[in-house]
């Protein structure tokens, strides 16, 4: 990704401040035309800086009030296979592949105990696992964020 200059670093902190303001209404907090704000969010959205929609989704107001990290050991040869059939268990919401002792770390969410224990029996039956570690996610204490990189963009480094 190539680097952001101090108008798009400003554009964004605005953005993340509050995400549904109006091409309008950033241009007049920015003070910047209209055009700017929006020839901008284009080359942004075309440098990928944006994430889904779909990542300020509650999955509790889902019916999912259960968040678990799920480490799983896998035969690396069947890595790429096996991503894809974890990828279809639709209470995998992300997964990672690591280096260290565990090969993929997957963020899943269910609805109760005995719920986690079905999605961990689907992730354990996948052709490939050799194991799984599951630790509940007792709280959020650091929420995503991107407003301290933001902030230190701004300063120059």
């Amino acid at each position: 990704m190539q680097a952001l200059d101090g108008t798009d670093t400003r554009l964004l902190s605005a953005l993340a401040e509050d995400p549904r303001r109006t091409v309008v209404a950033l241009a007049q907090k920015l003070g910047l035309s209209r055009n700017t704000v929006q020839a901008r969010m284009a080359q942004l959205e075309k440098k990928h800086a944006f994430l889904s929609f779909q990542r300020r989704i509650n999955p509790a107001a889902l019916g999912y009030p259960l968040m678990a990290f799920i480490s799983v050991h896998v035969q690396q040869q069947k890595l790429g296979r096996l991503a894809e059939e974890i990828a279809a268990i639709p209470e995998v919401l992300e997964g990672y592949g690591l280096t260290g002792s565990a090969d993929l770390l997957l963020r899943v969410v269910a609805r109760d105990a005995e719920d986690l224990f079905r999605i961990n029996g689907k992730i354990l039956a996948c052709d490939g696992v050799e194991r799984a570690d599951t630790a509940l996610a007792m709280g959020e204490l650091i929420p995503f964020r991107v407003q301290p990189l933001l902030d230190r963009g701004s300063e120059g480094g």
